[in-house]
């Protein structure tokens, strides 16, 4: 197997554990912070405002870590900065 069949195959398994591992725990996690802010809202009805306004901060936050993964599974996938390096050789 030559180089580049081998940074082909590592580049697929890589950016299909990161998305899979980058959207599953953020997953977890906006349904934690859903469910605690659910019961944040039934204790406390009149700081629903504020309450909410820092739900949606954090769904955000955490939001941005399942994208952030994508974007290094793309990068891996169709723009690799490894297939120059064994180009040029």
């Amino acid at each position: 197997m030559d180089s580049a069949t081998t940074i082909a195959i590592a580049s697929i398994i890589t950016a299909g554990f990161t998305t899979g591992i980058g959207c599953m725990f953020p997953a977890f996690s906006e349904g934690k912070a859903v469910a605690s802010a659910l019961s944040s809202l039934a204790q406390q009805p009149d700081a629903s405002s504020t309450i909410t306004r820092t739900l949606f901060v954090g769904l955000a936050m955490i939001e941005s870590t399942a994208i952030y993964c994508f974007v290094v599974s793309m990068i891996l996938i169709f723009a690799n900065p490894f297939w120059n390096h064994i180009i040029a050789k």
